[in-house]
């Protein structure tokens, strides 16, 4: 439903409108004092203080918060394949599993469209390849907005737009320089449209950014990421946006498997590990990664930032040298997983902010590059069935006789694409239902 803007709501609306173009003209001002160079956009350690000493003087201080999550479980939709189900079928399948939280990541007209009156709460995402560009012209952050989010709204429910994916732990400068600039562009085009609170704007971040994560109490940001993260986190606390981390046990377990045990990583039964300085015990290693991101927060000074997980999963296949890319060790994961975030609790380190994650992936992606693992990591394989047995009464693993049918079997029997899928998600959603 459109957006009521009447009454008190309207008056607000105004004034934070004069406030921003004061704001956008004094931010710009400044924005030109810091250029490094003619063509590049980077934002000094001087003129980041000087930015938001203006915002905060010449704003209302009531930033309108849009919230991208509903309940605690969400799922990534990757398409990086060449013989996934339509859209249209995605949806049929998602609605019926009562997955709500879906992210994406780019903004894919088909997708869109097909997400329209679905009832589904969506994320896009802005890819890497277009940060330097709006880093240094809002009009192309407003154009991609008016293009992309602004026509699909708001029959499609887009909550989010993610820009970029894991830039500070990339490597690469001028991708690090450009991200806040694109960020607060970005978030400018969305405001200027009366949308921001509608829509959350946000940055995940690979662990890469992180020097140390071990015991979580210890963990701090890298020395040539702070320069960037710091001024970033900035902007995120000014318009209430959560601090978002892909968190990948899978990925700690297979680097180190003779150090770690696979039982922690698993939410299987363990000894766990003690944090001495905080007299926290974590009884997996998922929680205590969230925590460590919470002490790399503490540490640079947002400790009332929230941590959201952007993307966890488990690989059921990988190459000779990928400790733990097992079909059971993913389906032990991602059963576990969903299990501890439908009891709605928090960490050790903060009980009361219920952890919220999307999980990685809706589907394997057979053009994916890298390792083996990178294209295992799905619920369902290409047809539609299941990639594995996550345990519930019925469901049999794809490669066994089983009472699932796949999409090749259903349309064999002459089903259209439509109420194949259809079947399909009924089932998903019986396995969803009956979780612990």
């Amino acid at each position: 439903m459109p957006r009521e803007e009447t009454g008190k709501g309207s008056t607000l609306l105004q004034m934070e409108s004069s406030f921003f173009f004061l704001n956008s003209s004094l931010s710009l001002f400044f924005f030109f004092f810091s250029f490094s160079t003619p063509t590049r956009m980077h934002l000094s350690s001087t003129s980041i203080p000087i930015f938001f000493l203006f915002l905060c003087a010449f704003s209302t201080g009531d930033f309108l918060r849009a919230e991208a999550f509903t309940g605690t479980y969400g799922i990534n939709y990757g398409r990086i394949a060449d013989n996934l189900p339509a859209p249209e079928s995605v949806v049929t399948l998602l609605r019926a599993a009562r997955i709500k939280n879906v992210r994406i990541y780019d903004a894919d007209h088909s997708v869109l469209k097909a997400f329209s009156k679905s009832g589904l709460e969506l994320v896009v995402g802005i890819g890497n390849e277009y940060l330097k560009d709006m880093s240094v012209n809002e009009d192309r952050a407003m154009d991609w907005v008016k293009e992309n989010v602004e026509p699909f709204l708001p029959d499609t429910h887009i909550r989010g737009i993610a820009v970029g994916n894991e830039i500070l732990a990339s490597g690469d400068q001028e991708l690090s320089e450009a991200l806040l600039g694109a960020v607060m562009n970005v978030y400018n085009a969305v405001f200027r449209l009366k949308l921001s609170d509608q829509i959350e704007i946000s940055s995940p971040h690979s662990q890469g950014v992180f020097a140390s994560s071990f015991p979580p109490s210890a963990c701090n940001f890298r020395e040539d990421v702070i320069q960037y993260m710091r001024p970033l986190l900035e902007f995120f606390s000014q318009i209430g946006t959560p601090f978002y981390i892909n968190a990948y046990p899978f990925l700690a377990y297979k680097s180190d498997p003779d150090h770690i045990n696979l039982n922690y990583a698993l939410f299987k039964s363990n000894p766990g590990v003690y944090d001495a300085k905080t007299n926290l015990h974590y009884d997996n290693m998922f929680d205590a990664q969230i925590d460590a991101a919470y002490a790399a927060l503490d540490a640079a000074g947002y400790s009332k930032m929230e941590v959201r997980v952007s993307e966890t999963g488990w690989a059921s296949k990988g190459d000779d040298d990928e400790a733990g890319a097992t079909v059971e060790n993913a389906r032990t994961y991602n059963f576990n997983l969903r299990k501890r975030l439908s009891k709605r609790r928090g960490t050790p380190l903060r009980p009361k902010i219920p952890v919220k994650a999307y999980v990685f992936a809706l589907f394997n992606e057979d053009l994916k590059p890298g390792k083996t693992s990178e294209r295992n990591f799905g619920l369902f394989k290409p047809d539609g069935s299941i990639a594995y047995n996550i345990g519930f009464t019925g469901l049999k693993p794809s490669s066994a006789p089983s009472s699932f049918l796949s999409l090749k079997d259903m349309r064999s029997w002459g089903l259209s694409a439509h109420y194949s899928m259809v079947l399909m998600a009924c089932s998903l959603s019986l396995l969803l239902v009956l979780v612990p």
